[in-house]
């Protein structure tokens, strides 16, 4: 099983599937199973050094393909504008989803080859240098590929979202459009110059491969190998077609007539009176025994798609939930650590020490500053078991990354970071890339400067609503420019990036207490514009196995961008502003669960700051041992890997990911992590063990297709209904149906709707 595991997930052609499957048994092995096409000697004499890459990249080039065709400007612009809007759509939903580029990179292959077919061939201004066509002829992976470009531009989230979110709703503070506009468009654009200043030694050499690249690689030869539909079968585009319409179809019942779909807890059907079962049972509300949500939001919703996540990744996330979801929660709930029986085993509500909810308007001045009087009189913060749980992981899991990373990988990149710097001889990819005019680095540092400018004049020009003072946008730039080199040559090498924003809140924290949106506003500069510059130097890597030439996708990199940045806030501030008591009715699917966390975060780090909680000052001082605990146990394992060097399943246990596994949570609650793990498990390594000939053809595109489906009716619910405020009051819309879920169980301790212990 374990050489399964260790395989890239790589795509084969149809013809090698038919062939590997009628001259294979069940037994074969599996680098039979995934092996992606025959190679001669002389195309391995002149391939990438990195296996994975040999046996998925196309060592060819057509530079006479269209790239900025009539064709990549609208699918491109549609499919950002589109994704941001979605995406920002749900993200203040209970259960939001996050579609991927995956989604679009499947879905406008059918749109473009009718484009193809449909539009005029005519040639405007003929003869001068402004000629084109809308139609240069068939649709080609290069204009597929600029598309998806566009396309990760608007996937995912926009981070500085956030900050106006937290501030208009939970703090109840002004902030204007346009600052707000200001902070998301710096925050996103500033990622550029970090990537410009350092895509020499991160894209072009080739060991920076970016593993994470193959994927879409694979996904783009199998979308333009030409198929033929077999008999009794049907081709990917079909399939993708069936499974759309069959989750457009199905999300009526989880999305409006059967909300409980979202999450099934049994063990609180049986036991409707016990707090206990109820804190064991709930899916949402507690640890999630046996809960189980048959909707793919929840599946999806923060995880990503478990389709697209390899066995051995679903199976550490899996070690890692339980070890931390069924041993320790329960052992310091129950051992009544941090008077943890005062409050609910799972929340990421902040309380009293009496059990009720924390009063943070009370601790907060005129000037948006901590009160110290008033938080001495109100007493100290307190957080559920798991919540205090959460934050430990998260300091053991950036010291199990870094340790790991030097166990594991630490010669290996080492090795690899000297050949990129002294690397001379080009490996065949750049080589090809170098007959395309490079974009100047000029282009970069204008970016980068300009951007700075603007972002210490609105944080200077517009204090009060920022708070952050100038020296904090440029200590944030210098975090950012010192840690994008080696956590690019990490995440390039390795597929893993460690995250800052532990170590930015930390630092703000303890110099600048007290100053909750500058906190905020630190973190993004610091820790999201390296996280952008990573993202834009995989694009520009995925562009560099495609052969798409540098300025265009520059060009593709800035437009998305921008695009995306009108319409993530445009999407939040139309919500905000419409949504009656939007992130605080907890009856509605509006609940906004990642903002909710991300305003505990500023109350946490910003306006009471760490010192107040995990310091001297703090009732939470011992949570740092885990710093301590994160950087030993990759060690451990390190240990067992050279002392049984047979066992090879040891090697495959990585604490970083093992660790943080539950670093989502909260907002993502038990019933996410148990129904995604299920589902992985039957894909990443049933259907991937047992039907291969299936999993290469259909996995990636069911994925984008239930993404597609349940964007599309989840917003037509909205539009038609949602709007209106037509709603259905029954049993079965009661999400989880675990009233008791968030009770405290100590002595004493009065919440309304609880029973109270004597």
């Amino acid at each position: 099983m374990s050489e399964d595991i260790r395989k890239p997930l790589i795509t084969r052609t149809d013809e090698d599937v038919r062939t590997s499957s009628s001259s294979s048994s069940s037994s074969s092995s599996s680098s039979e199973i995934i092996k992606p096409f025959q190679r001669t000697e002389v195309e391995d004499e002149e391939n990438s050094p990195v296996e994975q890459v040999a046996l998925t990249v196309p060592i060819t080039d057509d530079p006479t393909l269209p790239v900025l065709t009539f064709r990549m400007w609208v699918l491109g612009s549609l499919s950002c504008a589109l994704l941001s809007f979605l995406n920002q759509f749900f993200w203040y939903r209970t259960e939001p989803l996050s579609i991927t580029a995956i989604s679009a990179q499947i879905a406008v292959v059918p749109l473009g080859q009718l484009m193809a077919a449909k539009l005029s061939t005519r040639v405007f201004f003929k003869g001068t240098r402004f000629e084109f066509t809308m139609n240069p002829g068939p649709f080609n992976v290069k204009e597929h590929v600029l598309i998806t470009i566009f396309a990760n531009s608007g996937a995912g989230s926009v981070y500085a979202i956030h900050v106006v979110t937290v501030v208009k709703v939970f703090y109840k503070k002004h902030i204007s459009f346009f600052v707000s506009l200001l902070v998301v468009m710096t925050t996103q654009v500033l990622g550029f110059g970090w990537a410009g200043i350092f895509r020499r030694y991160l894209v072009e050499p080739a060991a920076m491969w970016w593993p994470a690249n193959l994927v879409q690689v694979s996904l783009f030869r199998a979308l333009h190998e030409k198929e033929e539909r077999e008999k009794g079968s049907m081709t990917r585009t079909q399939f993708f077609l069936v499974a759309f319409i069959c989750s457009f179809a199905y999300y009526v019942f989880p999305g409006y007539l059967f909300q409980m779909l979202t999450s099934m807890s049994w063990i609180c059907w049986i036991f409707p009176r016990s707090i206990l079962a109820q804190q064991l049972g709930s899916g949402l509300y507690g640890l999630g025994i046996g809960a189980l949500g048959f909707d793919w939001s929840t599946i999806s919703s923060y995880l990503g798609s478990p389709l697209a996540s390899p066995w051995f990744a679903t199976a550490n996330v899996a070690a890692g939930f339980v070890l931390v979801m069924y041993v320790l929660t329960p052992l310091c709930y129950w051992l009544n650590l941090f008077k943890a029986k005062n409050f609910p085993i799972f929340s990421d509500d902040m309380f009293t020490e009496d059990g009720l909810v924390y009063n943070i308007t009370a601790i907060i001045d005129s000037n948006f500053h901590l009160d110290i009087a008033a938080y001495d009189r109100e007493g100290h913060l307190y957080l559920s078991t798991f919540f205090a749980m959460t934050y430990g992981v998260g300091f053991a899991a950036l010291t199990a990354t870094i340790v790991h990373v030097m166990l594991f990988h630490g010669r290996e990149i080492w090795e690899q970071s000297k050949s990129s710097f002294s690397e001379k001889k080009m490996d065949v990819h750049t080589r090809l890339m170098s007959k395309y005019r490079q974009v100047p680095e000029w282009w970069f540092v204008s970016i980068l400067i300009g951007n700075i400018a603007v972002t210490i004049f609105a944080c200077q020009y517009y204090n009060e609503q920022l708070q952050l003072p100038w020296w904090g946008v440029l200590l944030a730039c210098a975090i950012a420019i010192s840690f994008t080199l080696p956590i690019g040559i990490i995440t390039a090498i390795t597929n893993q990036s460690p995250g800052l924003n532990i170590i930015t809140e930390y630092i703000i924290g303890y110099i600048y207490p007290g100053y909750p949106v500058a906190n905020m506003c630190f973190k993004v500069y610091g820790y999201i514009s390296m996280t952008q510059a990573i993202t834009f130097l995989q694009d520009f890597k995925l562009g560099h196995y495609m052969k798409i030439p540098p300025r265009t996708m520059f060009m593709a990199q800035v437009v998305g961008t921008v695009i995306a940045a009108f319409v993530y806030l445009g999407t939040a501030w139309w919500l905000m502003e419409t949504i009656p008591d939007i992130c605080e009715d907890t009856s509605s699917v509006w609940t906004c669960p990642s903002d909710t966390v991300f305003y505990d975060a500023s109350v946490i780090w910003g306006l009471i700051g760490p010192r107040r909680i995990f310091g001297d000052l703090g009732q939470y001082a011992a949570i740092n041992w885990f710093f301590l605990l994160g950087a030993v146990a990759p060690v451990l394992v390190w240990l067992a890997a050279k002392a049984f060097p047979q066992q090879e399943w040891i090697s495959l246990i990585n604490m970083p990911i093992l660790i943080g596994a539950t670093g989502m949570m909260p907002p993502a609650t038990a019933v996410n992590y148990t129904t995604w793990i299920l589902v992985g498990f039957l894909s990443g390594f049933v259907v991937y063990r047992y039907r291969p000939e299936w999993w290469q053809r259909h996995n990636y595109v069911l994925s984008g297709a239930l993404d597609a489906g349940l964007a599309f009716m989840g917003v037509l619910l909205y539009m038609c209904l949602g709007l209106e405020e037509v709603s259905l009051s029954w049993w079965g819309n009661d999400l989880d149906g675990c009233p008791m879920a968030t009770c405290p169980t100590a002595k004493g301790i009065v919440v309304k709707d609880c029973p109270v212990f004597t």
